[in-house]
């Protein structure tokens, strides 16, 4: 079967410039295509700061795209980067995209975020008629991209290379849809005839993610059950109606690792390598995670660990509520995050008065996040919503047992114990409750304090196949479903 023409347009991806797993999807399931005999091109802007301070070299193509945007006609010289053979084309507008953060500073929003990913998205359909060959597939991701599929049906068909080119969106998380004023419709050139309830239209704004599901071919989120949650009321941030008038585009594919990087048999970030058939070098990780943080170096010990931004979302409260307990029982807490303020002070309270039990390192650092992956016994993840997370995915590929709410892509990929003692590879617990989640904690300490069964369950978690591969076949099963549709 032939190979096919896809091009990502993504506001992140991973190693260039990330900050969630957004990053992770657009930088890595491009590779994992390409493995299967496609040609993918990432296009994304040119975070000229983000992207030095990756390491990654980049050069200039020597052309450029011009474009009107809000009374300026802008000058948008592209760039590429190559990253293990596959190309970024990074579109250049330091105005715009050379900023300390890339959506806005800590905690808030740029306001002039619609201008820069509107222009984004049209230099990006510019860039893509532009790479020589005809585009079979424009996979978008997020509020940022939205616009994109509209404008290729209304503005953009007067270009061959891109003019067939199907549209997939991908919903990374639901609760961020890019709303803005409607003065931009004009200021912008957005279709203004689109602008209503069954489009773009939401309580009198722009909104970028009604845009995408309605003019995309096929939706799609990245899990099965968070496909079927934001159908619902719980879950649907308003647009759940919305999106029902669209489910039968609508589908969820679960998120994959690059686990050749991911990988505990080689992460030279690490204490010492270890794997599903030797895991002797996870008991020398626990204990130089022990003594880097200034715990009590105890192999009895259960240390449980959690990697995390720090919002409601992520179920910090229901951790605070418990963390205490958990302390006067003996156990150890190791985490990493920020966010919330209050959370921050919380924990750095607790960490200050139980500094042998407790440890809490404020930011993110990915090389000591590996080393926490490692060295856990437990890996805590009590999110009120996960579209799919990425947390308990690292955790189960170094052996570190997840406890996990069973919503979104938690419920897919962690197998609970309860459900499946055999094959089980975490635990899971269902109500969004400090009660419900200590219940979970104490049942994974019972299954720690027996041996047998938890080397069967860490076992479970080392061999479970989290690559790209299975969920790469899915996305090429659906391009071509929808290449075969006219």
């Amino acid at each position: 079967m032939q190979g096919l023409n896809i091009v990502f347009i993504a506001s992140e991806a991973s190693p260039l410039a990330k900050t969630g797993g957004l990053a992770d999807v657009a930088g890595s399931l491009p590779h994992a295509l390409q493995h299967l005999g496609h040609k993918v091109t990432v296009i994304m802007p040119f975070y000229r700061r983000q992207i030095a301070a990756s390491g990654i070299e980049t050069k200039a193509l020597n052309r450029s795209i011009e474009m009107w945007a809000d009374g300026v006609q802008r000058h948008c010289p592209l760039h590429e980067a190559v990253v293990d053979g596959l190309s970024f084309i990074l579109i250049e507008q330091n105005d715009l995209y050379d900023r300390e953060g890339l959506y806005g500073p800590a905690g808030g929003a740029y306001d002039d975020n619609l201008l820069r990913y509107l222009l984004f998205n049209r230099v990006a359909l510019e860039a893509a008629s532009q790479l020589g060959a005809p585009v079979d597939i424009l996979h978008c991701h997020d509020w940022q991209t939205g616009m994109i599929p509209l404008l290729l049906k209304t503005q953009y068909q007067h270009h061959p290379e891109i003019a067939n080119a199907k549209t997939v969106y991908t919903i990374h998380n639901l609760a961020y849809q890019g709303n803005f004023p409607p003065q931009w419709i004009h200021r912008l050139g957005i279709p203004s005839h689109h602008f209503h309830p069954a489009d773009f239209e939401f309580h009198d704004q722009i909104n970028c993610m009604k845009a995408g599901i309605a003019s995309a071919q096929a939706i799609t989120t990245v899990s099965p059950s968070y496909a079927e949650e934001i159908l619902t009321p719980e879950y649907g941030c308003e647009l759940e109606g919305f999106l029902q008038d669209h489910s039968y585009k609508l589908s969820g594919i679960v998120n994959g690792l690059d686990i050749d990087d991911w990988n505990p048999s080689t992460d030279e970030a690490i204490e010492a390598p270890f794997g599903a058939l030797k895991v002797a070098g996870k008991k020398r990780c626990k204990k130089a995670l022990q003594e880097a943080f200034g715990l009590d170096v105890s192999e009895k010990t259960p240390l449980l660990v959690l990697i995390s931004r720090l919002a409601d979302q992520k179920g910090i409260d229901l951790l605070l509520a418990n963390a205490e307990r958990w302390i006067e029982r003996g156990y150890q807490l190791a985490i990493l995050g920020s966010g919330d303020p209050h959370s921050e002070h919380a924990l750095h309270h607790l960490a200050d008065a139980n500094p042998t039990q407790m440890y809490f390192y404020r930011g993110f650092n990915e090389t000591l996040a590996r080393q926490i992956y490692a060295g856990g016994d437990i890996f805590l993840m009590p999110s009120r919503f996960e579209p799919c997370g990425l947390g308990q995915l690292m955790a189960m590929r170094y052996g570190t047992v997840p406890v996990v709410r069973a919503t979104g892509g938690l419920k897919d990929t962690v197998i609970d114990y309860a459900a499946n003692k055999t094959k089980a590879t975490g635990v899971h617990f269902i109500d969004a409750t400090p009660e419900a989640f200590d219940a979970a904690l104490e049942q994974a300490i019972a299954l720690y304090r027996n041996p047998n069964v938890w080397s069967r369950i860490r076992s479970n978690a080392l061999k479970r196949d989290s690559s790209w591969e299975s969920s790469a076949g899915d996305y090429v099963t659906l391009y071509h479903q929808l290449l075969e549709t006219e």
